[in-house]
């Protein structure tokens, strides 16, 4: 019985198999992994295509669009009001490029173990590798190279599952890009197998102490994150970072380095290019384009100190899984329509008994003169921080006034802060902050970015 079901596998054919069937299949892998990072997109189909598997062609159009040609089919994808962005295109390449590698691996007689990689692990790991390092997906051949990234995403997915001591395991890798370290004798490669080791997780924490990888996937080192960062002390990142990984981001700033961490809130985060690429936050990837998003903050705020102030607490806040928001406004007048009157600073109305017998600790003060720890601190307080463009202090812990009706009306009635916070950009620049470690930038009512 064995010897006949053996034969049966040998004789089984995978190039019998309809080219249709298969393509229409990786036509819905594509269309699952561009809605897994862009949910909102719309993606149509819009007619036979000129092309064949497995090349994926690519035409942005003037209007924002994106169309794809892919089995046989051609596909727009594109975002309602806007133009996909650059770190979009090249995330919807990525996903492009691992599904290519996949299919050219079916057929292809020289194919080897390394190649049975590409279908290891959840498919959208392997998108965030491709999008970091393309590297492994793009031999024409068919024969497909380690892939040390999604390695290392998988390793980082099952500690997520581990504790110590009734704790949540936090741990972390540097995946150098340059400059490889001496390899010591009997070194192993940085893979999944290594979490059956009891006290592989207490090596690294994630936060300070990083294992270091070389270029081939050899775990080589243990090292203290801030030795890498230091080389590039004297350097900008692209974008504010928090204070908790801002080594993480200096470390990657030159040389091609990657870091993956694991946070002791469950989430991974990566690094590439001195900024934070991903995240992966509640079940899904969430590509960050912190740089983009800052500037757009930065645009809106103008000036740039406060700007990089605000959002760096943002950040803070977030990590510390900490709410609130931040309402900049142009006309410091504008506060009292949304405002309640004992909340504001400069002409509240007082209400004795409450907080206003010691407002004026704060009272005429400046938010680019203060501490960042006492501003952090008094953005943790229920209600919202507002403030005008020169960074004046209008109100703390406020109150923020709203219609509910016409909340109601646009389908936005949603928690509290968030109703709060979208009303309230009706007259300035919002950003909100989720106690699930999400930051939200709000203006016009409208969402503008989420990270």
């Amino acid at each position: 019985m064995l010897v006949g079901f053996t034969r049966g596998l040998r004789e089984w054919d995978l190039s019998s198999t309809p080219l249709d069937v298969v393509n229409a299949l990786y036509g819905e892998f594509f269309e699952y992994g561009v809605r897994h990072f862009f949910p909102s997109c719309t993606i149509a189909v819009l007619g036979r295509a000129n092309s064949n598997p497995p090349d994926f062609t690519f035409h942005p159009r003037p209007d924002g669009r994106l169309e794809v040609q892919w089995g046989g089919l051609e596909y727009a994808v594109q975002h309602d009001g806007r133009a996909l962005s650059e770190d979009e295109v090249r995330l919807v390449a990525a996903i492009s490029n691992v599904l290519a590698a996949r299919y050219r691996s079916l057929f292809n007689p020289r194919s080897n173990a390394t190649s049975f990689g590409l279908f290891r692990g959840l498919p959208e790991d392997h998108f965030v590798a491709a999008y970091l390092d393309p590297t492994a997906y793009l031999d024409e051949n068919g024969v497909a190279g380690r892939d040390r990234i999604s390695d290392a995403i998988e390793v980082l997915r099952i500690a997520s599952l581990t504790t110590y001591e009734n704790r949540r395991v936090s741990t972390g890798v540097l995946l150098l890009g340059s400059d490889a370290r001496p390899r010591p004798a009997g070194a192993v490669s940085y893979t999944s197998q290594l979490t059956a080791i009891k006290s592989f997780h207490r090596l690294s924490d994630g936060l300070q102490t990083v294992f270091v990888a070389n270029p081939d996937g050899s775990l080589v080192d243990v090292a203290d994150v801030c030795d890498f960062a230091r080389a590039n002390a004297d350097a900008s990142l692209p974008a504010p970072s928090p204070a908790r990984y801002q080594a993480h981001a200096l470390a990657t700033l030159r040389g091609g380095h990657i870091c993956l961490a694991l946070t002791p809130n469950g989430e991974i985060k990566i690094w590439a290019e001195g900024a934070q690429q991903f995240n992966f936050l509640d079940g899904r990837w969430r590509l960050t384009e912190v740089a983009e998003r800052y500037r757009q903050w930065a645009l809106a705020v103008v000036d740039l100190r406060l700007a990089e102030l605000l959002f760096t607490v943002a950040l803070n806040m977030a990590e510390a899984r900490r709410g609130g928001i931040f309402v900049v406004l142009a006309d410091p007048a504008m506060a009292r329509q949304f405002v309640s009157s004992p909340d504001l600073l400069f002409d509240g109305e007082p209400s004795h008994g409450r907080k206003d017998q010691i407002q004026y600790l704060l009272r005429g003060k400046r938010v680019l003169e203060m501490s960042p720890a006492i501003l952090e601190t008094i953005a943790r307080m229920d209600g919202a921080i507002v403030l005008d463009g020169e960074s004046n202090l209008l109100a703390f812990g406020a109150i923020l006034r709203h219609d509910l009706t016409v909340a109601a009306e646009s389908e936005i009635l949603q928690g509290s802060r968030t109703t709060a916070a979208i009303e309230s950009s009706r007259f300035g620049s919002v950003l909100k902050i989720s106690e699930d470690g999400l930051v939200s930038f709000y203006r016009n009512r409208e969402r503008v970015w989420e990270i």
